[in-house]
């Protein structure tokens, strides 16, 4: 047996680690290249619409001020002035009021943001350029029709600090609103630099690159593109063609594969494209895979010389050491303690082991024999405090309606609540069983229901429906009366009347109980509190709202346990309905302590 133990254990450890090993080496690396592929598409697009959008909020508040400054009164003035060949006095006087306009328009904006009013004969607001239809930017806007402009320098700003930095710019036509005669642009600018800090955020190494092109493959932000043109036309004839929005090309050059991600941004003919290596993307994933595979390999060999050396002194005590564990298994500590006496095992961990179960077999069969007896009177002390906790506080809301009755010298009415409370101590006083038939606990409820109802006459109805089939059905004594007391005291808390209904049902294997109320309801946070009594000693030492409630659940659990469950339903201001759903499994014990006696 022991030949044969040893050999089991060197087969379950070789093939326990060369199936990883065949893993690692075949089946992983392809699984961590998808995974690899799907994430850094998933996060590049992520990327690319944050990149959007912030593009989007720039040029949106370029053509915002743009428009802002065309249909500005005092644009329009010196554009009349200017068509019409008023005097240089009343020229200079415009373009300084334009000047100020423009100004107090670019120093409330967040984006740095400058603007320029420009005529077609070069006139403009910050110098007279001459030479504007020679401009790359004014020859893209006349010929294609470019309303954005790639990144270039303006001499013509507002400050020398903007003349020295590339700057896009959004162009719109300085149109007479009256005439509707266009005269010349509006040129919105925008420091290049806020688009490329935002464009450097989505590449994630060396050798990614991220640019904006426009359709022709020109570069909208300055930088020089460093991806091969091949590559780079070949993906733009891709992109122009399709009518996805976004998405994956790939293509090759030079034995090596490009992927290039792509969006089409909603600014003018605008393209988003972020390209990497498949050697660059997956790089780390294998470093990773050559450090698993020599990893796997090392631990491979040391596992298998370890098992069979460590085999030939364990197999044969723990063989029989499992054996012992049977008896335990089953029950049988004194088979188990004879048995494991037997053992003979040398003095190493093995031996070690089979000492301390010995031992711990004696403690545990003690333990168990001990502890059961001590849960059993634990549990009937538990739940004999849990009964105390309703008496006084139920005989002191009964007689406080003794009293007021005394009070208006309601005789009939006092007699009246005296009998129906001497019923009820009687039922209270009978301690032979606490398990009684749910018949008598329903007609406990009754006498407790009509001296409420000779105390509050017309403002409380009580309605009780008891199905007939569960009059017989044994349950714990005082579940009830909790509840209607709690029904009864929040339908008076802020209303005039308590309408309360009772009923008893039996559905499957289940009695189902209910109490419910159109009172103010229970909040959220009270139902939570409520639901996350589970424990006795919350339930012992519970006070204040909500003690029948919590008193009742923790009788159930403690006589039931699994076998009982409960809901509550409630809405604010609308009222509140508890369910007490008990399992008819246990009904055979149970009817042996019903008594039925009254």
């Amino acid at each position: 047996m022991l030949f044969s133990i040893r050999n089991r254990l060197l087969l379950i450890f070789t093939c326990l680690l060369t199936v990883p090993f065949v893993i690692l080496s075949i089946i992983i690396p392809s699984f961590f290249t998808s995974e690899i592929r799907e994430q850094t598409q998933e996060l590049t697009i992520e990327m690319m619409d944050q990149f959007s959008l912030y593009v989007d909020s720039i040029t949106t508040q370029a053509e915002d001020l743009g428009k802002q400054v065309l249909v500005n009164q005092t644009t329009q003035e010196w554009l009349r002035l200017n068509r019409q060949g008023a005097n240089k006095e009343e020229l200079d006087s415009a373009m300084n009021q334009l000047k100020q306009e423009l100004s107090s328009i670019m120093i409330n904006n967040s984006n740095a943001m400058s603007i320029s009013v420009l005529l077609d004969n070069g006139t403009g607001t910050w110098g007279e350029n001459s030479s504007i239809h020679e401009t790359e930017w004014y020859q893209d806007y006349i010929q294609y029709n470019q309303s954005y402009a790639k990144s270039h320098l303006d001499p013509f700003q507002q400050s020398l600090e903007m003349q020295v930095k590339k700057i896009n710019s959004y162009i719109l036509p300085l149109i007479d609103t009256n005439t509707m005669i266009s005269a010349g642009v509006i040129k919105v600018n925008f420091p290049s630099a806020l688009l490329e800090a935002s464009l450097n955020k989505i590449s994630k190494g060396q050798n990614e690159h991220t640019y904006l092109l426009n359709q022709h493959g020109e570069n909208i932000l300055s930088g020089k593109i460093k991806t091969p043109n091949s590559v780079l036309q070949q993906s733009l004839r891709q992109i122009n063609s399709s009518n996805e929005q976004e998405g994956l090309i790939e293509a090759a050059y030079q034995k090596e594969k490009y992927l290039v991600f792509f969006q089409k941004l909603p600014v003018g003919d605008w393209i988003l494209i972020s390209e990497v290596t498949e050697s660059e993307l997956f790089a780390r994933a294998n470093h990773l895979q050559r450090n698993l595979l020599l990893t796997s390999g090392f631990l491979f060999i040391i596992t298998i010389v370890a098992s069979f050396i460590m085999s030939n002194n364990i197999t044969s005590p723990l063989g029989k050491l499992a054996k012992a564990m049977g008896f335990i298994e089953r029950g049988d500590f004194s088979g188990a303690k004879r048995f494991i006496q037997d053992i003979k095992s040398q003095n190493n961990e093995a031996g070690y082991l089979i000492n301390v179960t010995e031992h711990t077999i004696e403690k545990l069969q003690n333990l168990i024999e001990t502890e059961y007896e001590a849960n059993l009177r634990r549990k009937d002390a538990e739940y004999k405090a849990l009964l105390l906790q309703i008496n006084p506080h139920f005989l002191n809301n009964t007689l406080e309606i003794i009293g007021s009755l005394a009070l208006q010298e309601k005789n009939k009415e006092v007699m009246n609540v005296s009998v129906y409370l001497g019923k009820m101590l009687r039922y209270s006083l009978n301690t032979n069983s606490k398990i009684v038939s749910l018949g008598e606990e329903v007609n406990y409820i009754k006498s407790y229901t009509n001296i409420l109802k000779l105390r509050y006459e017309d403002m409380i109805t009580i309605q009780i429906d008891a199905a007939p089939e569960t009059e017989t059905l044994p349950v714990i004594k005082f579940i009830l009366q909790p509840l209607v007391e709690n029904a009864v005291k929040y339908s008076f808390s802020e209303k005039t009347f308590a309408d309360i209904f009772i009923k008893t049902e039996k559905v499957g294997n289940q009695i189902c109980i209910s109490v419910e109320d159109k009172g103010i309801g229970m909040s959220e946070e009270m139902i939570s509190n409520l639901l996350r009594t589970d424990e006795t000693m919350s339930v012992l030492e519970s006070k204040g709202n909500s003690i029948g409630l919590r008193n009742v659940i923790g009788r159930l659990k403690l006589t039931y346990g699994n076998d009982f469950s409960y809901r509550i339903e409630s809405t604010k201001n609308e009222g509140t309905k508890i369910t007490l759903l008990i399992d008819m499994k246990r009904g055979d014990r149970q009817n042996e302590g019903v008594n039925h006696g009254r």
